[in-house]
């Protein structure tokens, strides 16, 4: 699976753009603020419907405009397949495949798999719940359309739910109708509390040798899956709770609450571990992320890098590089050193200057060597 081709229209900082990618190494180089992050996240967002950064799509259509357009072409097992995004300031954003209209945006999600790798992810172990809930959800909707099914559902019956709590503050007659949405909200949140538990299982078997190979053997980690509620307590925590919810006008108990930790051995690495032991776990665990999407999929993800390798120190670049050598990559940093001094061989490089993208990829050792300042 690869990306061939991007093209983008009215997106961010961007007027149009078209880019070619080499189906292995693609640099994006330049300084920062100049809009490399956006072509990772238009890729991201034509994959999954949903920007990394969590933005709205009227703030991902350029300034000036109404709307927006991305265009992917991705080849996978040897057929290419074109997705079509239209994003609106005031409307719903269409997609198409292969030319045709979805009516669902669920029907994208298989068609390309995507790993996104920013420095916020260093943080994903000290930070808060949400960050973990989120990176669980979005990979199990990229590989499991059940899965995908019943989250939208829950989603839709916790906002439905808690609109329907406000109104019981101020009239108790409507408490007759909550029932209703409890059933659907158990049935909902019980397949995706089990999935999860089964998701964590399979990253903690995949996660533990790369983490011990990365530690030097020093280290053994174990993600631990925390349900805000046991699965055969949900219905009756909701029953038990229901004045508190009245109170706080929304739902305490669920899923939406649910979290994870990381051990390496006893020692809870959310609350007692450095920083370098916290950065080294959320790598392993972006390098389980790859391998896992690799072994339920049959086929190599693409993975997004933005401006990672600056936050790494050597030995974890070293061991990150040396990952991804059979995937497609994009990378954005704001030079060509950390590939140089790492012998790292790449195939295609993008210079990126206010929202202008130059292919470079006729460089000459030449030019590599002045860009680098001779470090070769």
């Amino acid at each position: 699976m690869y990306i061939k081709t991007l093209e983008l229209k009215d997106y961010r900082n961007y007027n149009t753009l078209f880019m070619d990618f080499h189906d292995r190494i693609n640099i994006l180089y330049g300084d920062n603020a100049q809009g490399k992050t956006n072509i990772l996240e238009s890729i991201y967002v034509c994959a999954t419907t949903k920007s990394h950064k969590g933005s709205k799509d009227r703030e991902i259509i350029k300034m000036d405009k109404e709307e927006s357009h991305i265009r992917l072409h991705v080849e996978r097992d040897g057929v290419i397949h074109k997705i079509d995004m239209h994003l609106k300031k005031n409307k719903p954003k269409g997609v198409a495949i292969n030319g045709i209209p979805i009516k669902k945006t669920s029907e994208l999600f298989g068609i390309v798999n995507i790993v996104f790798f920013s420095p916020e992810d260093l943080s994903i172990i000290k930070n808060g719940p949400a960050e973990r809930r989120r990176f669980i959800d979005l990979e199990l909707c990229q590989i499991d359309k059940v899965y995908l099914y019943n989250l939208a559902n829950y989603n839709k019956i916790i906002t439905q739910r808690n609109n329907l709590l406000k109104q019981i503050s101020f009239n108790r007659k409507l408490l007759d109708t909550l029932s209703i949405w409890d059933m659907q909200l158990v049935e909902y949140g019980t397949k995706i509390m089990e999935r999860r538990d089964s998701f964590i299982s399979q990253l903690n078997e995949i996660v533990y040798e790369i983490h011990k190979k990365l530690s030097g053997n020093k280290e053994h980690l174990r993600i631990q899956y925390e349900p805000n509620v046991a699965v055969k307590d949900f219905k009756s925590k909701l029953e038990n709770t229901l004045e508190r919810d009245i109170a706080t006008k929304m739902t305490n108990y669920g899923p939406h609450r649910d979290d994870i930790s990381f051990f390496n051995g006893s020692q809870d690495l959310r609350k007692f571990g450095s920083q370098g032991q916290q950065r080294t776990s959320a790598l392993s665990l972006k390098l389980a992320e790859i391998e896992l999407v690799k072994i339920v999929t049959k086929d190599k993800p693409i993975l997004l890098l933005d401006d990672v390798l600056s936050e790494l120190d050597r030995n974890r670049q070293t061991h990150l590089l040396n990952s991804i050598h059979d995937i497609q990559t994009i990378i954005t940093c704001t030079g060509l050193e950390e590939f140089i001094a790492n012998r790292m061989e790449f195939d295609k490089t993008y210079r990126v200057v206010e929202g202008t993208v130059t292919d470079e990829n006729t460089l000459s050792l030449d030019f590599i060597h002045r860009k680098t300042g001779g470090n070769l």
